[in-house]
């Protein structure tokens, strides 16, 4: 009797697994490594077609992409991080405070593209399947073509930083945003002298890295894989682990 073989008829073949994979476990926030050589042409429009190919509540695809060259423009959004930056550096513990200010955490005016994705919440209407319940979705949906678009890049050989330390109506004013858009994520792209290793703050051990076994749980919070019949699967994650 033939043995029925586990898997899939619509899984990826092994090589194709391994580039998603990899690409997922090698992506990195880059900030300090941007080297000034621009993005050619189709490489950007297959990283900008992947982002838009992001899964969005009720297909409202609520993002915008606005690519930001001029350097007078980044200009003014650095000045704005310079102020957000200083003002997140006061919120940390004495201890803390003079690692946190030594650590670059953005790319600015260094990379050879800024990408600004935003949201805009009115798009087509008040009323979209998945957003009656949770309004919210609109924003997450955004977020997962900033994913996208990560993903794409680093596939790409390009570095992609997000600047989160900014003022969300400071970005409003600067790219003149109408009302009801939202910016979502502040991007710097390039190419980079290398993809680290580790994340950045993993590697200064500002915090550590959670194994996934310990943000899994089973039914109801709290409830762990073992000793409920799972020691299965946090076995498989404990390899997956080791090999990323």
């Amino acid at each position: 009797m033939e043995t029925k073989q586990r898997g899939s008829a619509h899984e990826f073949p092994p090589e194709w697994k391994t580039g998603v994979y990899e690409a997922i476990f090698s992506r990195r926030d880059i900030r300090a490594q941007f080297q000034p050589d621009p993005i050619p042409a189709d490489v950007l429009a297959r990283i900008l077609a992947a982002a838009h190919h992001a899964p969005s509540v009720g297909f409202m695809q609520p993002w915008d992409f606005i690519l930001i060259r001029d350097s007078q423009v980044r200009a003014r959004v650095k000045e704005s991080f310079k102020r957000a930056n200083e003002e997140a550096a006061e919120q940390f513990d004495e201890s803390k405070r003079g690692t946190y200010r030594g650590f670059k955490l953005e790319g600015i005016m260094e990379s050879a593209l800024n990408l600004c994705v935003t949201c805009d919440r009115s798009r087509f209407g008040p009323v979209v399947i998945g957003r009656t319940s949770q309004p919210v979705m609109d924003l997450y949906s955004s977020v997962c073509a900033v994913q996208n678009l990560w993903l794409a890049a680093r596939a790409e050989g390009v570095g992609v930083g997000w600047v989160s330390i900014i003022s969300a109506a400071d970005l409003k004013k600067i790219l003149g945003l109408p009302p009801e858009v939202v910016p979502v994520a502040y991007l710097c792209l390039g190419y980079v002298t290398e993809f680290p290793p580790q994340p950045e703050l993993e590697t200064a051990g500002w915090l550590p890295r959670l194994q996934s076994a310990e943000v899994i749980h089973l039914d109801t919070w709290g409830a762990k894989l073992t000793p409920n019949g799972w020691a299965e699967l946090e076995s498989a994650l404990v390899r997956v682990t080791e090999k990323s």
